[in-house]
């Protein structure tokens, strides 16, 4: 063979196999091209939040929002929008098929709503109005952790001469809830079937906030709440000081030693197939006021957003920042809140069905 010859076939040799290379290059490293910090770097953020703009979830969600891009490698910046609706489907529907998947997008849900999958679609009372369908799944969520664990108060107005349980079994009270699927619905249904309690829920109210106002201008008797925000008290408390509210129960698994007169309603006398009843709807308080990511974002991100996170709740800062407003922060990392809803997924098939019947 000439020399031109295989000179030529020997540069469009190395020529193809630089061509190769390049595009195995390409092919081999299209996110890992990208750091978790070059694509944070100068990155405009969204927190979508379900609770109403002043209420509980809102304060929590703003509170976080001003620390844990500190934590968040390329420091992006982070914006807040509140998206209410349907006890929190709307956002996790968002969150979960529209929202961006990369990790641009966090959001902070009501802490029952992984569990509806599970229990069943919330329905509602009014006929014309059809429960919004969950289009998500709770388990494949990447949850982040949640900055405080909750429990709920009954509180009842002092005018309706309600003072004990004996008490709610002889009347009926009307309550304010914001919607089916929320925990101020489902808790007083659960007494209502354990205790034969004559609850009657009034749905529709847009957070915990609007429940309280119905509560002060006599719409309701009483409210029986998922939660106990800073917010949440410092309506209610001079209420109580006043002498026109009383709280009856702590709905949860432990007590709050500032209400030593209102017992735990698992405390009280009850079968043990009810108590178990009650331990299952009171694991989403183990989730507090919870925040997530979309299923699809990449796994180096998701660690570097729980990373974020757990580094968050120990910033002296974030943590001046919520004594200061009085907020209480005893955090539960993404990691275990994953566990909890396999956990809660896996319990007896009868437990779940007693319950998903009840949160119809």
């Amino acid at each position: 063979m000439p020399l031109s010859r295989r000179l030529r076939r020997s540069t469009l040799a190395v020529l193809a196999g630089g061509l190769v290379g390049a595009l195995a290059a390409t092919v081999a490293f299209p996110a890992a091209a990208q750091s978790v910090e070059a694509f944070y770097k100068g990155k405009q953020m969204t927190l979508i939040a379900s609770g109403s703009v002043g209420g509980g979830y809102d304060l929590y969600a703003r509170h976080l929002s001003r620390h844990i891009i500190h934590h968040i490698p390329g420091a992006p910046k982070l914006l807040v929008r509140n998206m209410v609706g349907a006890a929190g489907v709307v956002a996790a529907n968002y969150l979960y098929n529209v929202a961006a998947q990369d990790g641009s997008v966090i959001g902070q849900v009501q802490r029952n709503v992984a569990f509806m999958p599970l229990l069943g679609a919330p329905t509602s009372k009014k006929k014309k109005k059809k429960a919004t369908p969950l289009k998500f799944d709770g388990q494949k969520f990447f949850w982040l952790g949640t900055p405080q664990q909750e429990l709920g108060l009954m509180l009842v107005a002092t005018k309706t001469g309600v003072k004990t349980i004996d008490d709610l079994k002889k009347r009926e009270l009307t309550v304010s809830s914001t919607g089916r699927g929320a925990a101020t619905s489902i808790y007083p249904r659960i007494m209502n079937e354990v205790f034969g309690t004559k609850f009657r829920v009034i749905e529709g109210y847009k957070g915990s906030q609007e429940s309280l106002l119905a509560l002060e201008k006599d719409e309701v008797d009483a409210h029986v709440s998922g939660g106990s925000s800073p917010n949440f008290r410092n309506r209610f408390e001079p209420w109580v000081k006043e002498g026109k509210v009383i709280v009856l129960l702590q709905m949860g698994l432990e007590k709050d030693p500032a209400y030593p007169n209102a017992p735990l309603v698992v405390d009280l006398p009850m079968k043990p197939e009810d108590k178990q009843l009650f331990e299952l709807a009171f694991a989403e308080q183990i989730m507090g006021r919870p925040f997530l990511a979309p299923p699809g974002v990449p796994m180096d991100r998701v660690k570097a957003l729980r990373a974020a996170f757990d580094a968050t709740m120990k910033d002296k800062a974030y943590l001046g920042e919520a004594a200061k407003q009085k907020l209480e922060i005893n955090p539960v990392r993404g990691e275990r809140i994953n566990q909890l809803l396999d956990s809660v997924y896996s319990r007896p098939k009868a437990l779940l069905d007693r319950l998903r019947q009840i949160s119809k």
